[in-house]
């Protein structure tokens, strides 16, 4: 595979999908923001989801550039993925340190919010070897669990905070 081009339709539908997404989850945030900015982890929950939002709509309009290798692409991946670690880290930092959640539900957070980062991360690392198949796919299904993650938290910060 010398260039993305195949990718194209993928990135093209992952961009609206996830950028949609993006303003759903800032809307939802915003109608509850009362109890949200009360919340010890949902503001770091939440801009984490929006990082990854942010990323996956990033990634996937770099995908439409014309003539990118797999390589620069593993690379935009790595360099975008490392970002959103952080905003994801905070997050997990703050579930951690708070009280608020049984340990179960925490663990169910973690794994929400860290699950895509890590296929980021992997798709990334495969790019970068010369795995440009796997690594392609790898980050498709990254994008889709970043949406799930997303989907999820808008639930929490919709619904789940008025319970």
């Amino acid at each position: 595979m010398e260039s993305l081009e195949a990718w194209a339709g993928f990135g093209t539908a992952m961009a609206g999908v996830s950028g949609a997404l993006a303003g759903l989850l800032i809307v939802a945030m915003s109608v509850n923001i009362d109890v949200i900015v009360a919340s010890r982890t949902l503001p770091a929950r939440s801009g984490a989801a929006i990082a990854t939002l942010v990323l996956t709509v990033a990634l996937s309009c770099l995908i439409l550039v014309p003539g990118t290798s797999p390589l620069v692409f593993g690379i935009e991946v790595l360099v975008g993925t490392a970002f959103a670690w952080i905003f994801e880290l905070l997050a997990v930092r703050r579930v951690l340190c708070s009280d608020d959640q049984q340990p179960r539900s925490r663990s169910g957070v973690l794994v929400v919010g860290a699950l895509p980062l890590a296929a980021f991360t992997i798709g990334g690392v495969l790019l970068v070897a010369g795995l440009a198949d796997p690594g392609m796919i790898v980050v498709a299904v990254a994008c889709v669990l970043a949406i799930c993650s997303a989907v999820t938290i808008s639930w929490v910060t919709l619904v789940e905070v008025r319970r």
